[in-house]
């Protein structure tokens, strides 16, 4: 996979030298390059904003440094023997970015990534460029960032770890939190090494059992109560077809019902606790 970021702030993308990504790009599994916005700026001050059109508050990217910049990019990309490019633009109003999205992304050969800064990019850019390429407007939570830099580094990993090999484990991200088809969509249990007693504090029995089917159970029924304390939405999202009698029971000792059409629901005492 090849990765090019656009940004006004290289040293940012630093990470992208470490950890998984790092390994990656050193064994020539993935190809990242970044590129300064200001580069294709014309002017004394480098200048890459503007007043938005309409008043109000802050500065918006202009479309100049964004187009020739991209342009560049692109055609470098095609020269090298690229192919596919997909523009990723991290932003507050973008779809929400889930393990389903990295998956789709981590199957595309290229990503272009356009992290804005101030109130964003000047619409036309992304209007401009999904004339060539599908274009990701994607969002790593509520909230707001100073810049969409964060996004990248994050956006990157979750991507970059679903390549083949850049795992040591092939099969380590298949029971992910998320995962698709993951328990259920269940989030992951609690996780145990040696050794077995650390200040006092015991590892689950059942994991030295040796007895495949009660571990199983127990990761399971661990999925469940993480799952109800943390995202009880995902519970009641959850298609009821795919639980056993065991995770009915688990799910009733955790105070959910099924309702007539099947899915789970908290019971009310316990909403409001």
């Amino acid at each position: 996979m090849r990765i090019d970021v656009v940004t006004i702030f290289p040293e940012y993308l630093e990470p992208l030298n470490v950890s998984l990504v790092g390994k990656a790009r050193a064994r020539g599994q993935l190809g990242v390059r970044v590129h300064d916005l200001r580069d294709w700026t014309y002017d004394r001050h480098n200048t890459v904003d503007d007043t938005p059109y309409g008043g109000g508050p802050g500065m918006v990217m202009k479309t100049g440094p964004w187009g020739d910049a991209l342009d560049d990019v692109l055609a470098g990309g095609y020269e090298a023997g690229a192919h596919g490019p997909a523009l990723v633009v991290p932003t507050p109003s973008g779809r929400p970015f889930t393990q389903e999205l990295a998956v789709e992304l981590s199957e595309r050969p290229w990503l272009v990534f356009a992290p804005a800064r101030y109130e964003g990019i000047d619409r036309r850019v992304m209007d401009e460029y999904a004339t060539r390429m599908p274009v990701y407007e994607v969002s790593i939570g509520d909230y707001v960032l100073a810049g969409g830099e964060a996004a990248v580094l994050v956006v990157t990993e979750a991507v970059a770890r679903l390549l083949p090999g850049v795992l040591g484990n092939a099969e380590s991200h298949r029971d992910d939190s998320f995962a698709p088809g993951a328990m259920a969509d269940l989030l992951e249990g609690p996780v145990y090494t040696k050794p077995p007693v650390w200040r006092g504090r015991e590892i689950p029995d059942v994991l030295v059992s040796g007895h495949h089917g009660k571990i199983a159970r127990w990761r399971r029924d661990e999925a469940f109560r993480r799952t109800a304390a943390n995202r009880p939405d995902l519970i009641e999202r959850c298609d009821p077809a795919g639980f056993d009698k065991k995770d009915r029971e688990i799910l009733s000792m955790l105070g959910w019902s099924p309702e007539p059409g099947g899915r789970f629901w908290r019971r009310p005492e316990l909403m409001e606790e």
